[in-house]
């Protein structure tokens, strides 16, 4: 049984095509699929829609970058958490830890679940109507069937990430080449659209330019939400083979491919759709396809169920592994970062984002409330990952470096990440904003009891018990040298 044990850790299953199907299967979920529409009602013109995809991709790609440096001088799992950590956690008693505790209480217990969901109803809406193409729904059925499908999804892409990574690598990429074929089949009949003369839409230009300081960081929030998943690689570091080259190209490779696949796909649906129908429609990838597709019409539902059923599972996929990096620092509980023996996979970790993931389903269904709210909440923490950066030039600048990003470069997307957070409070505070930040000053008030004080309760000894029993999970391999061994299991290791 010693031997086992000291075996259990999180292996490195991702090579360079991997890490890129991770990043583009994350990133091309739900969004171009369903917040098209919101970005072009908030921009009021086609040529500013565009400019506005073209910037999201833009800044997306510089934020990616500057992640790239920061995995090179991290070099752990976790992400931002990480990140944090290592530039601010001994730096303060009270203070220093408190930026990583509240980015991971967010992520873990509202941001990932809320996206793994937004993904999940843009599923079961597409399945749905997919279905609806040959049976004739009540609006009653329709919704019931829109959750159970959601539910279903959710419990599908757990039990996924909790059987094994290789089973989940394999999905992930056969997932992603069909969502890539997907994109390819609108493009395509986009361009065939333009070569019999449809582009009427698309020679408006800034005719109807509607843009004002109040809804710039909504058409943002649209937009940015779609690129959203490439820090995906920077989750998972410790699984990626030679981190230290792959996770640079992955970003370098799946973000400007995103981006040329993103407004090539704005600018097919232009082609056969009118601005009021791309604002009104819920599901924009269907009126292109009922326009253009004709009888084949059917093909794009299901690429886009396929697709977005591959970014829940990659966002659940990495959202584990930033809980269990978070768990074996101390920031969570501590049995969050045990690893099943037989499977080697964070099993609770994983069990508790499926568990969350299906509280938001049961609790929300506005899909654009819940991407506002998220966007407004990730790109405070991205803010926060560039002052990160900036400070460890500093206080690690000994540290060997593979990748120096320019230091303007995560200036830039600080002042950007400040811009849209502040404007959206300052003009236009929606309840969603507001909501964000009562969660925000609630994670402040529990990280003063449990993580600043180190209160215990006696009930967490028994939790973690019973989980250790009954999924059959141990603390990682103790002589890592980023797992530092926990208390108890070296206690319970056999003496020579």
């Amino acid at each position: 049984m010693t031997a086992i044990t000291n075996s259990v850790r999180l292996h490195q299953e991702l090579g360079l095509w991997s890490a890129v199907c991770l990043i583009i299967n994350v990133m091309i979920g739900s969004g171009i699929f369903i917040s098209a529409g919101n970005v072009l009602k908030n921009t009021g013109s086609v040529a500013m829609c565009l400019i506005v995809w073209i910037s999201c991709g833009l800044l997306s790609l510089l934020g990616a970058l500057s992640y790239a440096e920061l995995c090179g001088v991290v070099n752990k799992s976790g992400g931002d958490f990480s990140f944090f950590q290592s530039a601010f956690g001994n730096t303060h008693k009270f203070w220093g830890p408190l930026p990583g505790f509240v980015y991971s209480w967010m992520t873990l217990i509202y941001i990932r679940p809320a996206e793994v969901v937004i993904v999940m109803l843009t599923f079961a809406e597409y399945f749905v109507r997919s279905i609806g193409l040959w049976l004739s729904l009540q609006p009653d059925t329709e919704a019931m069937l829109k959750k159970t499908f959601c539910v279903f999804a959710i419990c599908t892409i757990t039990l996924i990430n909790y059987i094994s990574v290789k089973y989940f690598v394999k999905i992930q990429n056969v997932v992603t080449v069909s969502k890539i074929a997907a994109c390819i089949v609108i493009i395509g009949n986009g361009i065939y659209q333009m070569c019999l003369g449809n582009t009427k839409m698309l020679t408006t230009g800034f005719e109807g330019t509607s843009l004002t300081i109040s809804t710039l960081p909504i058409a943002f929030y649209s937009g940015l939400w779609a690129f959203d998943g490439w820090v995906a690689s920077s989750m998972a570091v410790e699984e990626i083979k030679n981190p230290q080259r792959n996770i640079l190209l992955s970003y370098v490779l799946a973000v400007p491919f995103v981006t040329v696949i993103y407004v090539l796909m704005n600018i097919s649906y232009l082609t056969v759709l009118t601005k009021s129908e791309m604002i009104s429609s819920p599901a924009v990838a269907v009126a292109f396809g009922t326009h253009a597709l004709g009888h084949f019409s059917f093909i794009i539902p299901l690429s886009v169920t396929i697709s977005t059923f591959g970014s829940a599972l990659g966002i659940q996929f990495e959202t584990t592994r930033l809980c269990f990096a978070a768990s074996r620092e101390g920031q969570m509980l501590e049995v969050f970062s045990y690893i099943s023996v037989k499977r080697l996979t964070p099993a609770p970790a994983v069990v508790l984002q499926g568990v969350l993931a299906l509280m938001f389903c049961l609790a929300c269904e506005n899909i654009i409330i819940l991407i506002e709210f998220t966007s407004f909440l990730v790109w405070i923490f991205y803010g926060i990952s560039m002052v990160a950066l900036v400070v460890m030039r500093y206080t690690k600048k000994d540290v060997k470096r593979p990748f120096r990003v320019p230091i303007v470069i995560p200036i830039f997307v600080l002042v950007m990440s400040v811009l849209l957070f502040l404007t959206p409070i300052v003009t236009q505070p929606k309840p969603q904003f507001l909501i964000a930040l009562a969660f925000v000053l609630i994670a402040v008030v529990i990280y003063i009891p449990c993580i600043y004080q180190k209160r215990r309760l006696s009930i967490v000894d028994k939790f973690t018990e019973t989980i250790k029993k009954c999924m059959g999970v141990v603390p990682p391999e103790k002589d890592d040298p980023h797992l530092p061994a926990t208390e108890d299991y070296c206690e319970k290791q056999p003496k020579p």
